[in-house]
């Protein structure tokens, strides 16, 4: 259901009358919908931005599920740990407000976020006041190897590449929080810059599996891994044709 930019809060005010029992959220949503929320969860109010909306008699309780799609999508991409791994993530926008929390449980050996304005990085690395935590502007020259690469950048809602005036070293994995029918035009460079001696992934896997978390929330039913794959395995021939 596609909310009106300007008018989202009377938007779901109004599904809320219709007695709609939850709303997954997307961009841009996401903090006029913690804005808005009568309680929040612990992962939402460290993200400070909600895409699960689960309905109470008076209004909405606000939750965040996409730092626990995230993880469980990167566990089945590497299939391994995240616990002291060296993480880079570009862009600091809601989304990523969303999946460093779920990042920092999982105990890396550090986290490194670069964003085009570097002051909105830094203030965001600088609000968990943890040492492995940091930020900087895209033009950092990055020096040391990184395992996972992430792209989290507006650049990337319209298939475009982020503006890095280096090119990080990556080991592991090459992850774009975006999808499309095709490679996205982050991943087809990180093929171009790392062959194929790490991993890539869209974020069709993270879409997929934090719906399946806010689906729990919602109706209170396991989502097996099994189903999870399936619904993948159908989405992405559609995604293609």
């Amino acid at each position: 259901i596609e909310a009106p930019v300007d008018g989202f809060a009377a938007f779901v005010a109004e599904l809320h009358q219709q007695d709609l029992q939850g709303l997954n959220v997307t961009s841009p949503f996401k903090t006029e919908a913690f804005d808005l929320s009568e309680s929040l969860s612990e992962r939402a109010t460290f993200a400070a931005a909600v895409n699960t909306l689960i309905r109470t008699e008076t209004g909405w309780q606000g939750d965040n599920t996409d730092g626990i799609g995230l993880i469980d999508d990167l566990h089945a991409v590497l299939d391994d740990e995240l616990s002291d791994m060296h993480i880079l993530i570009l862009g600091a926008g809601g989304s990523v407000q969303g999946i460093v929390p779920a990042l920092l449980e999982q105990q890396p050996a550090s986290i490194h976020i670069a964003n085009r304005t570097a002051d909105k990085a830094t203030a965001l690395a600088e609000q968990y006041q943890l040492e492995t935590i940091t930020g900087s502007g895209l033009s950092h020259k990055f020096s040391q190897m990184y395992d996972i690469l992430i792209n989290a950048t507006a650049a990337g809602i319209a298939d475009d590449l982020p503006k890095l005036e280096h090119t990080p070293l990556i080991s592991s994995c090459c992850y774009d929080l975006f999808y499309a029918a095709k490679p996205t035009a982050f991943l087809q460079w990180g093929k171009q810059q790392f062959g194929n001696k790490i991993k890539f992934s869209d974020g069709l896997g993270m879409l997929v599996r934090q719906a399946a978390a806010s689906y729990e929330l919602w109706r209170e039913t396991y989502i097996s891994d099994e189903l999870i794959d399936t619904v993948l395995q159908e989405l992405r021939p559609q995604l293609v044709d």
